[in-house]
């Protein structure tokens, strides 16, 4: 069960492993707070979802599996839709179509297709909560990088000025814009494809059964 949560915030994170969730992953990241909502949407989504078509996987006729598991999720998207507008009407009107469209995100439906409709109701609940949780981690790294880097802000709060030899240094809008996102995403990945490089050559070392050398 461990496994299985740990196994969505680290070798199968839905967006620096699978690559998938990204449209939300850059839209939404501008913000600190609106990254820990939409990843708190997203995380009930996956546990209840999953949760659902686990207990009734055995129900769901084949050739129509995939409508029947939509209805499921936007069940659970309805939910928190409503939650939202009820109790953060600030934050739901922030994230806007983002939450609706959590009914179509890929880390969702994939979720459902590839573990939920073959594993049982706990081992499912747990790969939803560890991919809501690496999902949410992730989307949190990236708008915390942009919201300090971009607006010279946490949380909403204004840090304090960063300073050079030459003086304050003042924040880059370009990292609360689109291509801000993409900018942080990139480098993120890059590093992380730069550390798995180094890894498998000081493993591997000197192999004749490849012809790598190091």
């Amino acid at each position: 069960m461990l496994r299985t949560f740990l196994n969505g915030i680290f070798r199968e994170n839905p967006v620096l492993g699978l690559l998938i969730g990204l449209c939300p992953t850059l839209a939404v990241s501008v913000s600190l707070k609106n990254a820990v909502g939409m990843g708190a949407a997203a995380t009930f989504v996956l546990v209840f979802s999953n949760a659902i078509i686990s207990v009734f996987r055995r129900f769901f006729p084949a050739k129509i599996r995939i409508p029947c598991y939509i209805v499921v999720i936007a069940t659970a998207v309805s939910i928190v839709e409503m939650v939202m507008a009820a109790y953060f009407p600030a934050l739901n009107a922030a994230l806007g179509i983002f939450i609706p469209l959590i009914v179509v995100n890929c880390i969702i439906l994939g979720r459902a297709e590839a573990f939920a409709s073959k594993n049982g109701l706990l081992a499912s609940m747990a790969d939803g909560l560890g991919m809501g949780a690496g999902f949410t981690l992730t989307l949190s790294l990236i708008a915390s990088i942009r919201e300090v880097i971009g607006s010279g802000k946490i949380w909403g709060i204004t840090l304090t000025s960063f300073y050079s030899p030459q003086g304050p240094v003042k924040p880059v809008s370009i990292f609360v814009m689109a291509p801000g996102a993409f900018i942080v995403i990139a480098c993120i990945l890059g590093f992380i494809q730069w550390r798995k490089g180094r890894a498998f050559k000081k493993e591997c070392g000197s192999c004749s059964a490849c012809g790598m050398s190091t």
